[in-house]
């Protein structure tokens, strides 16, 4: 059998999976308290309530603007064409 993705493919795959990876561990600066720290426990979750409500706030915003673009973007670029015309523009 073939495989789905040849050689190269999975290469570029872990290469952009790895500079995501890499580029969130990159914000933090490292700071003396941060190493010091001692590891999270290994039943801690993953996702924190801060992270969690940040993530879904930010869902939340770009769904509202992404379906707002979809069912008025054309009313609202139809508006934008129509005052142009009004103007002379």
């Amino acid at each position: 059998q073939d495989s789905p993705l040849k050689a190269v493919q999975m290469l570029w795959v872990n290469l952009i999976m790895d500079t995501f990876a890499s580029l969130a561990l990159a914000t933090e600066p490292p700071t003396e308290a941060l190493l010091l720290r001692k590891p999270y426990g290994r039943n801690k979750p993953l996702i924190s309530r801060t992270m969690m409500k940040n993530i879904l706030g930010h869902a939340v915003y770009q769904l509202t603007l992404i379906f707002t673009l979809l069912f008025v973007g054309e009313e609202l670029g139809q508006a934008h064409c129509s005052a142009h015309k009004q103007l002379g523009c």
